[in-house]
């Protein structure tokens, strides 16, 4: 059987998002071990360095031109070649329009529906418009939660037994373990002078950022708190000028604190020397720092909501996103009890456990294979 996958995704630098996923996928489908099958992989320029090398099981198949790639020039490819794979897989919202292959896409989440006013309009009519006709013709479509999944099913108007779930892994710690630096030479590098609440993620509206600045200038006006600082870790997304405006606003200009942009090996530290890590997003197809921040011994806060608690389990605090008084009463409890950040220390490490990139990748496997098939 062979095994076509669009690798545009995975073939880039900065890897984010869907990015992210189709890169780990890639990396764990070539580590699998595979008798009856091939991978077939297209791209539009050669193959990043990062990517897994060619072999006997695992090949590219690069060309041109990249304008309509996907709409015109993969659809042609696919119905010339010989041997045909058995399926097609896209690790991404859009799948050819024509195609003689069985398809099987993935969506990370429908956030363009829930908040179209944060897309420019060409990326949203692309999005609606794409995802919709991908969906509709795949044999299966993959996403990354069960909220995720209902959005997609009541969206799209799909049957239940067609959208499966497949959680996402997290980075294993051994690979920047051997970075980690003492923490008062990041504390010098980024000038983080007291005890501090984390928060790790894109600045934009979706993520609520404001309200927890809100939430933050409550907690620090007990005399007791005022020292504590809010460290906000994440590049600028779209709509972020009232996120960077908040601190004045609420009176706390000197002690939240933005970082633009943290090297990956100083993440650990930040993480490990948090209070807690406060998540209270109105939106996520899954929410991985969560994951990320248990990894690292790091307390959760987290929204009640969309897929949250998915990933925090019984390991994180739970809040209502748009309640600041909420935001603030959970994280007074964490930061004055030192007994209860131990518990969801505790509980943090064994809900990592449940989440693996090699896991993830042998169920979209399976799902590969029995769509081929059938």
């Amino acid at each position: 059987m062979l095994i076509g996958i669009d690798g545009n995704e995975a073939n880039v630098e900065n890897k984010v998002g869907v990015s992210e996923f189709a890169f780990e996928l890639l990396n764990r489908f070539s580590q699998i071990k595979r008798e009856d099958s091939k991978i077939q992989v297209y791209l539009k320029d050669k193959p990043n360095s990062d990517l897994p090398l060619e072999s006997n099981t695992w090949k590219y198949r690069v060309f041109r031109p990249k304008k309509l790639w996907t709409q015109w020039r993969l659809p042609l490819e696919l119905y010339l070649a010989r041997p045909r794979p058995s399926v097609f897989f896209t690790p991404s919202h859009y799948s050819p329009r024509f195609s003689p292959i069985p398809t099987v896409v993935s969506v990370m989440d429908l956030s363009y529906l829930h908040f179209p006013e944060l897309f420019n309009k060409s990326d949203l009519y692309q999005l609606i418009n794409w995802t919709k006709y991908s969906v509709k013709k795949a044999k299966a479509v993959i996403t990354i939660s069960n909220s995720s999944r209902f959005d997609i099913i009541k969206a799209y108007d799909l049957p239940e037994a067609k959208v499966h779930v497949i959680y996402p892994g997290i980075k294993d710690i051994i690979d920047l373990e051997p970075h980690i630096y003492p923490m008062n030479e990041l504390s010098t590098k980024y000038q983080i002078t007291d005890e501090y609440i984390l928060f790790v993620g894109t600045l934009q509206p979706r993520k609520n950022i404001k309200r927890l600045i809100e939430a933050f200038s409550k907690l620090i006006s007990e005399p007791k708190h005022k020292n504590i600082q809010l460290i906000i870790v994440g590049k600028k997304g779209w709509q972020y000028e009232d996120i960077l405006a908040a601190p004045d606003e609420f009176n706390i200009p000197t002690q939240v604190k933005f970082l633009d942009y943290v090297h990956d090996e100083d993440l650990p530290q930040l993480y490990k020397n948090a209070i807690c890590y406060v998540l209270p997003s109105l939106y996520e197809g899954f929410g991985l720092p969560i994951l990320e921040a248990m990894q690292y011994d790091c307390p959760v806060i987290t929204s009640n909501i969309s897929s949250m608690p998915e990933a925090g389990g019984d390991a994180a605090l739970y809040v209502n996103p748009t309640d600041t008084d909420d935001i603030m009463k959970k994280m007074k409890k964490l930061v004055e009890s030192k007994e209860l950040r131990k518990e969801l220390i505790k509980k943090g490490r064994a809900q990592v456990n449940k989440f693996s990139w090699e896991k993830a990748a042998k169920e979209v496997l399976t799902i590969l294979t029995s769509v081929a098939k059938n």
